[in-house]
């Protein structure tokens, strides 16, 4: 017996690693069984539900516009735990239906039904076992009696009916023969208490009597009869309890049969463990004695550099030391002019005149080089700069032996970054190649180097998410053939807007004239039907008729905050104004008979008007600039130039929109370099919208991201 004991405690510590929980990798405390078949710990359960309520409240508040009541998200309550568990909460859904949980052992979402973590069995089979684990663990520490007087005393029973444990007087005590306790079911001294019946979780009256083969879990007689399992085919518990026993248990004898092939497979991973962890060390030796021979190189040129330096450094020196004792000499009282002031002294004609013939040539010649003075050497080193760009790009590349496998290349036309970055690449021998590596960074400003962030890719392109706002990110790519990789890519840097993307549509509703403008069904797109209007109006031209701005706005207003959106302008568009637009001047413009405006004369931010110049305001409740005929028109302004050159830029492929509402800032970008091409101040006391205004044939896109996200908001919705 106490052989078998010895085997037990030794196979309870081997099991440990069963008995942790997924999710706070602890001992099971009052585990639940997921629909997937496994385990979680009720808090456990309840703290990531918790977390996914917060993460979703707090995505929506940020992708959507704040000041919008369709977009705008309940924010969680205070209890919510209480909210969690009581049925019908469902994540990423205004309306209760199911609830959608992730399990944290296999990583897929379980739906839990719509009586969520109340509809979840508790596994007490793993409860037990945990709890002899816990016994196992602390053999020397005993289970005291629940009821004596202090001092307690070791407890030698536990009763289940009664929850507790009892010393042999207290249990004499308190289940004295003869009593209705006297017939209570007692065990060995035990922590873990558990329920005599099984109770089903959706009829809490009801016991546990019949299993679901279709569902894999026990319901009672309710749930076959008019519930949830009415239509799936049942067995009786005891019919499920011998089968399942007798499929666990051939499971079991199977593995015992197989222990010694396990061992020897253990053996040859031991084997391979070892011989990898030799491979890796030599290879590392190999490593490091390549790039020594590199440092080897680099020092040797290192110093055959510098000595050529210091020669043409000592060489110079030398070369402006005797210049400037020459000069030296023709200081008074020193040199040249000393002596031939001792020569004046002379008063025999004939020695002076033998003496001062060839020292006024000296004096003569020192004269000269003061007036056209020149240094002996020069100064600059520029013919000793060391050229290491083309060294610095080879050993960027170093990597290991591709074997033949070529270098990808990232298409930089095709790869753009909006609120998502979207990288794609070209392998010229792409069916050689059995996946991709995408490696991205975000370069801070302080030049620290951020490590790389890695994506597998079973293909040539991929979509980044989760990029911070108005920040460089530098992306590159290599592919794999096996354990065999290529060098990596050359760099694509892309910089991401400056705030996040605001989400909205096309307002088919206010101040939209389907007469003249036409909106595709997603109302992504919007198309002026050019010359349409003129036709029919043919008569009125002939007297001074001005065709008009036709304008759309977005059906979403801005009330706080930093936003930003973009947008294609088609190339063949004739004339078309974008920006921003307050409410109230909203109201103004869709007042306003259309017949009767002139494009001219109507006040915009700044364009080619005839009273812009004298009633400039700097910060006019609306910014419209102007694009059409392949141009990009930049506004007048007191402060920018306003010289026709300065002011037409070629049009951006696309055009993005900075809203600061905040600070009362709105900034146009060429979004291909994320460039700002034009800012200016702009009242932002009432609502703001993206505002549209066509005219001629024409055509406006929003960027695919907007539209996408939004749409699939609504369809959750």
């Amino acid at each position: 017996m106490e052989g078998d004991g010895s085997d037990s405690l030794v196979t309870i510590k081997n099991i440990e690693r069963e008995l942790i929980c997924p999710a706070c990798k602890e001992l099971f405390t009052h585990p639940l069984i997921l629909p997937c078949q496994h385990s979680i710990c009720h808090k456990c359960v309840k703290e990531l539900l918790l977390t996914l309520d917060d993460s979703f409240n707090d995505v929506g508040s940020d992708n959507s516009n704040q000041s919008s009541p369709r977009l705008r998200l309940p924010s969680p309550s205070m209890d919510k735990i209480d909210r969690i568990n009581r049925p019908g909460w469902k994540r990423n859904s205004l309306t209760p239906r199911t609830t959608i949980f992730p399990c944290p052992g296999c990583e897929h979402d379980v739906d839990l039904g719509e009586r969520g973590i109340n509809g979840l069995f508790r596994n007490f089979t793993l409860e037990t076992i945990v709890e002899r684990y816990r016994q196992a663990a602390r053999a020397a520490t005993a289970i005291m009696c629940d009821l004596c007087k202090p001092p307690p005393q070791e407890s030698t029973k536990s009763c289940m009916d009664c929850s507790a444990s009892y010393c042999n007087e207290c249990f004499k005590i308190y289940h004295p023969w003869g009593t209705v306790k006297a017939q209570h079911e007692y065990v060995g001294p035990t922590t873990n208490f558990r329920p005599k019946i099984l109770m089903c979780p959706e009829h809490e009256t009801e016991r546990i009597n019949m299993y679901c083969e279709l569902c894999r879990r026990p319901v009672c007689h309710l749930c076959k009869l008019g519930g949830n399992h009415s239509n799936h085919r049942v067995t009786t518990m005891s019919s499920a309890y011998k089968t399942l026993k007798e499929k666990l248990s051939k499971d079991i004898d199977y593995l015992i049969g197989k222990e010694s092939q396990v061992k020897s497979q253990i053996s040859e991973l031991n084997l391979l463990m070892k011989e990898t962890e030799c491979n890796g060390e030599r290879a590392k030796e190999e490593a490091i004695t390549h790039f020594e021979k590199l440092f080897e190189i680099l020092e040797e040129r290192k110093s055959s550099v510098l000595k050529a330096i210091d020669a043409s450094k000592k060489l110079r020196l030398d070369k402006f030391q005797t210049q400037m004792e020459e000069y030296q000499g023709l200081l008074e009282n020193n040199g040249l002019v000393g002596y031939a002031q001792e020569v004046l002294k002379e008063t025999d004609q004939s020695c002076f005149v033998q003496t001062a013939k060839q020292l006024h040539l000296r004096i003569q010649k020192a004269t000269e080089s003061l007036k056209s003075f020149r240094p002996a050497a020069q100064t600059s080193f520029e013919d000793y700069v060391v050229n290491t760009s083309k060294q610095t790009e080879l050993l960027g590349e170093l990597s290991f032996f591709s074997n033949g496998i070529d270098v990808p290349e990232i298409n930089e036309e095709q790869s753009k970054v909006y609120n998502n970055a979207l990288i794609n690449w070209y392998h010229p021998e792409k069916d050689k190649a059995d996946s991709y590596v995408l490696e991205y960074r975000k370069m801070n400003r302080d030049d620290e180097i951020l490590s790389w962030n890695e994506i597998e890719v079973h293909g040539t392109s991929k979509v980044v998410s989760e990029l911070e706002s108005n920040c460089n990110y530098a992306f590159r790519v290599r592919a794999y053939k096996g354990s065999i990789c290529s060098p990596c890519s050359r760099e694509l840097i892309l910089h991401t807007p400056p705030a996040p993307v605001f989400s909205f549509l096309f307002d088919e509703k206010c101040g939209y004239n389907n007469e003249h403008l036409l909106l595709n069904l997603k109302r992504d797109r919007v198309e002026s039907r050019a010359g349409f209007s003129l036709l029919l109006a043919a008569e009125r031209i002939q007297v001074g008729y001005y065709t008009s701005l036709d304008y759309i706005i977005g059906d979403v207003g801005i009330t706080k905050g930093k936003h930003f959106w973009a947008f294609r302008v088609e190339p063949y568009s004739y004339l078309v104004k974008a920006g921003v637009a307050s409410s109230d001047k909203l109201q103004e413009w869709l007042r306003s008979p259309r017949d009767a405006v002139s494009p001219r004369y109507e006040q915009d931010s700044g364009h080619d008007s005839g009273s812009e110049d004298t009633c400039f305001d700097s910060s006019q409740p609306f910014t419209l600039v102007t694009i059409g005929m392949k141009k990009f028109f930049i506004p007048k302004s007191p402060t920018s130039s306003n010289e026709p050159e300065n002011r037409v830029l070629p049009m951006p492929t696309s055009i993005g929109i900075f809203l600061d509402y905040d600070k009362g800032k709105v900034s146009f970008y060429d979004m291909d370099h994320m460039k700002c091409l034009y800012e200016r101040q702009v009242d932002c006391s009432h609502t703001m919208y993206p505002a549209f205004a066509l005219m001629g044939s024409g055509g406006i896109q929003l960027e695919e991201p907007i539209t996408a996200k939004y749409l699939e908001y609504q369809e959750d919705i």
